[in-house]
């Protein structure tokens, strides 16, 4: 709960920290302005929100690993993928769209919190607990951390216990660690192919490099 927490305070305060001129500018995510990755985080936020209150009294189907499939990059072709610059285009002005993140991203925060680690829920067709929940975000809300400030570089990066957390979560979805030579940051972008390696790191990662890379849904 305190990784949840921490990784989704520090998104959320740093994109109200994005001056309004660079919610033009372009993502980490491919063909995706700041704008958009925002207007696509107000959708995770609401999709907390319905899963917390979503209970299940099945056994759990997947943890807070095995929550994330593998799946193959994006070709722009999915229809909400193609959505989501016209939603958030919609909002005509950055403050409108930084008050509704605001306004959602504070209450899914508020709900994760006050939620029981151990109640299930379900989302997805899949069954986890609570705890598993939040803890499969803190992937999330670091990688889309990165992804906001990949072409701002005065924004604020994420904490490092959450990258350290997300690098974890990463490695135990890949079958195996990385090397102790890349940072944190670098081995998230390498490993979810946000970045490419350079021939270094790449002899440093060995058998590795061929998994990668990791791309998360």
């Amino acid at each position: 709960m305190d990784l949840f927490s921490r990784s989704w305070t520090a998104l959320r305060t740093a994109v109200a920290d994005i001056p309004d001129e660079d919610f033009e500018r372009p993502s980490g995510c491919t063909g995706w302005l700041v704008r958009d990755l925002v207007c696509h985080l107000v959708i995770d936020a609401q999709d907390i929100l319905i899963t917390l209150v979503t209970p299940a009294e099945t056994e759990p189907t997947v943890d807070a690993v095995t929550y994330w499939e593998l799946v193959e990059p994006p070709t722009g072709e999915d229809p909400l993928d193609a959505l989501i610059p016209r939603l958030a285009a919609a909002y005509g002005e950055p403050r409108w769209l930084k008050f509704h993140f605001d306004d959602v991203g504070s209450a899914a925060g508020r709900a994760a919190e006050l939620a029981d680690p151990a109640v299930r829920v379900s989302t997805r067709d899949e069954v986890l607990t609570v705890g598993d929940y939040v803890s499969a975000y803190v992937l999330e809300w670091t990688l889309h951390h990165l992804d906001l400030i990949a072409h701002l570089p005065s924004a604020a990066e994420p904490p490092a216990e959450t990258l350290a957390a997300a690098r974890v979560s990463l490695e135990k979805i890949a079958g195996t660690p990385f090397p102790t030579s890349l940072s944190d940051t670098d081995a998230l972008l390498i490993g979810t192919g946000r970045r490419t390696p350079t021939d270094e790191e790449k002899a440093a990662l060995g058998e590795v490099a061929a998994k990668l890379p990791l791309i998360i849904g």
